[in-house]
């Protein structure tokens, strides 16, 4: 019981101690109440009542129940970290019992062989436990040795076999009652899951298990450790070391395992120093080393080490000593047989490098190289990685390049098993190496077109397939109605009292939490999504008079790549670095314009933005002709606002993630019927005094969506099934459209058939609806209470162009969850992606809705780039804060562009050289570009 009821069990432990039991009940009792202590409280108490336990025992005169408790005495001694101890009661116990009772202790000292890495030793205790239980029917504990049995094989690399033990065991499972052995048969899936590959199983299933340990009120310190390695492996790092911190603090709160610290350390050093803070991970991972040594587990210690010597080359760099410790690690981990021994031997190949030692670095290369036909997909890039090094150190750029070719194919695989976006981006890091050592073999032996294909080889790569759409989960469509309604309550609680509403707060972040959760759950397609660059392409598309501007970065210094007229040249100009401080000087500027009164910072901002363009552009500049420039800059130059670079200032520019997406975007059709979509939020400055402008001058046929104190359209307008009182379309009066061009360069009006355009019905949109009645053609104008998330959406599904005049807010600590504000709360990235297609064409006349965060290898998480891989060609934006009556002058000059047939660019372009000639509204115009090609 105290598995399948751990606080029932303890409630009747206690009980049978309060009634003067005999020696042999009060054994049993006392093992009970040591078993939840030592699994779920206070290790110290465990062993006072196990020892307890045991005297009893023996004072009962009974061999078996001896025999039961040293065994678990024993675990208890070894999870405290006294190892010695805890295997010398395990002796005693084998000797103390016999038969099925002997069979229970060896499965005991399984386990304990399996926390203390000696694999060989568990799987012998194992195979002499399992064939006994059987044979005694015992089902709940041969269930409980085959999963750790497949736990072993699991650790030592053999998946087939683990998938094999957790399957019989799981149908064992399902003839018992034992809740929280079902529990950890649902959490070793999960690791299973992991190892096989599959992150987006593995998150649901550790998920799935941490609810039921949360049913049973246990705490899941171990599936934390599982947990975290795999956030590691999909990218979130940072994450990860935050729940193995809380964790921690969790663990010595209770009193708990000092094996379960150890390995919470060794999680959390591992964790830092991905998310780049090698200090701290050297603080956590000689902590572990000396924790794993006390209690001799000799391959955790190993383990630890690993991690301690990456952590002692990120701060202080190589050295032969260092060469020696790698190897010798690696040396261990394979005699081990853990999976991790190619990544020691990779590490030290690459410290022998840096010290230029290459007939060491060439012996464990080859070693590492190994790994890259066999094994999960980062098992396999830790091979290509070790390839291309030992490639590079022959200097063979033809070999450097095939292993970066065929190391980044295996992550791109990889990477379409996961649905969600983030975990695409987050993902990307692992081949960050690869790239690196392709783009510079290709900058020595290529040329600029084999520079600018690998550049896009590994350039906003989550853009060349759209995400996976969520399914229609009850669950987190309920969760994302409930977030935004919370949202909502929060920041009305602010603006009325100026004061922030903890509960509510914390019940958005608990929300937060599911969505995301449940969002990194969905699997991708299959291999093999997303089109392939092909440069000749590009060249023909840019034709004599576009250019295309590709920065990369090599060794931390910008590389123009200029495309068009059927070339490619490459140009040096500055440092990143210098760059990306510039670029905050130039933001900080923007910021103090938008607000009247910093007229004499004008020319400063202006001087700024010459020497971005020294720094980024440097004699390209020159070379630009004309003619339409499409940038595109690395995921850390996003806040860039190229429009202020003086040889960009009165071009047509526009700005995307890769030479990729841009051509995609060229080659986007626009959606039939030409819907226009204008949307106007809540509480904005300027009211979006635009939006009725718009309106009006849109003029025709339209849904007038508003709050009810505009005049009502006439009844039986619609001819739809809406309820009286909802907003309704009013046609023309001979029932056609006006076929007026110029929006997205087709007609405005229906087609022939007067069909609307095709949705998804089965899915439906953040709030479970369907698709709703809009027509295809005309213009909706969505204001007050009739601006609320799921009527937005319905809308904007499919629509020509959409423009959304409402607060943006970005998110740096969780991207996804950049919003704008709705009358009924946030509308997010995840609502986005729901949609079928979204509008071809968006404007987005708030700040902060072009701020993105830099992900993985060269990756942007954010609305714009949300939009793009979902249908839309083109977005107007803004990279800093705007004076919002500032921006309503250039929306409308922007409009009048695309009302003439002009593109986002083009429009963008001519309404900037409207403006009036002041500060503020220079800088307004200097804040906004256009994206992709529409």
């Amino acid at each position: 019981m105290v598995f399948a009821a751990p606080g029932e069990a303890l409630t009747r432990a206690e009980e049978v101690l309060g009634a003067d039991p005999s020696p042999l009940h009060a054994s049993v009792a006392h093992q009970v109440i040591g078993i939840w202590q030592r699994d779920f409280g206070d290790t110290r108490r465990a062993l006072a009542h196990l020892r307890r336990a045991r005297d009893l025992a023996a004072r009962a005169d009974s061999a078996e129940r001896e025999a039961d408790v040293l065994a678990t005495l024993g675990v208890a001694l070894v999870h405290a970290g006294r190892t010695r101890e805890g295997l010398a009661a395990f002796e005693r116990g084998v000797a103390r019992g016999s038969g099925h009772t002997r069979a229970r202790v060896l499965f005991r000292r399984a386990y304990v062989w399996w926390v203390l890495g000696r694999h060989g030793e568990a799987l012998e205790d194992v195979r002499r436990a399992i064939p006994v239980l059987r044979q005694a029917d015992d089902v709940i504990w041969t269930a409980r040795a085959l999963t750790l049995r497949a736990t072993v094989h699991l650790a030592q690399g053999s998946v087939e076999r683990a998938d094999a033990d957790f399957t019989a065991a799981e149908a064992l499972w399902d003839t018992t009652g034992q809740e929280h052995d079902k529990a950890d048969a649902v959490e070793s899936r999960g690791l299973a899951a992991f190892r096989a590959g599959d992150v987006p199983a593995a998150l649901r299933l550790l998920d799935e298990a941490e609810e039921r340990y949360a049913k049973l009120g246990t705490p899941t310190f171990m599936l934390t450790i599982r947990r975290c390695e795999v956030l590691m492996a999909a990218g979130l790092a940072t994450e990860a070391l935050a729940e193995a911190d809380a964790a921690l603090a969790t663990l010595d709160g209770i009193g708990g395992q000092s094996t379960r610290r150890a390995e919470l350390l060794l999680v959390a050093a591992r964790a830092a120093r991905l998310a780049g803070e090698p200090q701290t991970s050297l603080a956590r991972a000689a902590v572990a080393v000396r924790l794993f040594a006390g209690q001799r587990r000799t391959w955790y210690e190993t383990h630890a080490r690993l991690v301690l010597i990456e952590a002692r080359v990120a701060t202080g760099g190589g050295s032969g000593r260092l060469v020696a410790d790698a190897a010798a690690v690696a040396e261990r981990l394979a005699a081990f047989g853990a999976p991790a021994a190619p990544e020691a031997s990779l590490l030290a190949g690459r410290i022998a490098l840096g010290l230029g030692w290459t007939a060491d670095a060439e012996r464990h290369l080859a070693v590492a190289a190994r790994s890259r036909h066999s094994g999960p997909p980062l098992a396999r890039m830790t091979g290509w990685a070790a390839q291309a090094l030992r490639a590079r150190a022959a200097g063979s750029a033809r070999g450097v390049l095939e292993a970066g070719r065929r190391g980044l194919d295996v992550l791109d695989d990889h990477r379409m098993t996961l649905g969600a976006s983030e975990l695409r981006a987050r993902a990307t890091a692992q081949g960050a190496e690869l790239a690196a050592l392709a783009q510079q073999a290709s900058l020595v032996s290529g040329g600029p077109r084999r520079l600018l294909d690998w550049s896009e080889r590994w350039r906003a790569t989550v853009l060349s397939a759209p995400p996976t759409r969520p399914p229609a989960d009850p669950v987190l469509l309920t969760a994302m109605t409930a977030f935004r309604e919370l949202a909502s309550r929060a920041e009305e609680a602010r603006t009325d009292g100026g004061r922030p509403a903890p509960a509510l707060e914390r019940e958005q972040r608990r929300l937060e939490r599911e969505i995301r959760s449940r969002t990194l759950h969905i699997r991708g397609e299959a291999p093999g999504g997303g089109d392939r660059f092909d440069v000749a392409r590009l060249l023909r598309r840019l034709g004599d008079d576009v250019r295309l501007v590709e920065l990369a970065v090599l060794d931390g210094r910008v590389h123009v790549l200029l495309c068009g007229q059927g070339r490619v040249r490459r140009f040096e100009a500055g440092l990143l670095a210098e760059a990306e401080v510039e670029a905050e000087h130039v933001q900080a500027g923007l910021r103090r314009l938008a607000h009247p009164g910093a007229e004499a910072r004008l020319p400063l901002v202006e001087a700024a933005g010459a020497r971005l363009q020294h720094l980024l552009l440097g004699p390209a500049a020159a070379h630009l002709g004309p003619g339409p420039v499409v940038v595109v800059p690395p995921g850390r130059l996003h806040r860039v606002p190229w429009a202020l670079l003086p040889a960009l200032r009165e071009r047509v520019l526009s700005v995307s993630p890769s030479a990729s997406s841009w051509l995609r975007a060229r080659d986007t059709a626009p959606p039939p019927g030409g819907r226009l979509v204008l949307v106007r939020g809540p509480g904005l400055a300027s009211g979006g005094a635009e939006v009725p402008e718009l309106a009006d001058r849109y003029a025709g046929p339209r849904t007038a969506a508003v709050d009810g104190t505009g005049p009502p359209s006439p009844e039986g307008a619609t001819g739809t099934d809406e309820p009286p009182g909802a907003p309704r379309l009013s046609p023309p009066v001979d029932g056609t459209e006006p076929a007026r061009r110029g929006l997205d360069g087709t007609s405005r009006g229906r087609d022939d058939t007067g069909q609307q355009w095709p949705r998804d019905e089965r899915r439906g949109l953040a709030d479970g609806t369907g698709a709703g009645d809009a027509p295809r053609g005309g213009t909706v104008v969505l204001e007050g209470d009739a601006a609320r998330v799921p009527r937005v959406l319905r809308e904007l599904d499919g629509a020509a162009l959409a423009h959304i005049a409402a607060h943006g807010t970005f998110r740096a600590d969780s991207p996804l969850f950049s919003s704008l504000r709705m009358a009924d709360g946030p509308l997010i990235v995840h609502d986005f992606e729901r949609l079928d297609r979204s509008p071809y064409r968006i404007i987005l006349p708030c700040c902060d809705t072009a701020r993105f965060a830099s992900v993985g290898a060269d990756e942007l998480l954010g609305l714009v780039t949300a939009l793009l891989p979902l249908g839309t060609a083109g977005v107007v934006a803004c990279t800093a804060p705007v004076n919002d009556a500032a921006a309503v002058p250039l929306m409308l000059a922007l409009h009048k562009g695309l009302e003439a047939g002009l593109s986002l660019a083009e429009a963008l372009r001519d309404a900037r050289a409207s403006l009036p000639d002041d500060a503020v509204h220079q800088a307004t115009g200097w804040a906004f570009s256009a994206f992709g090609a529409a």
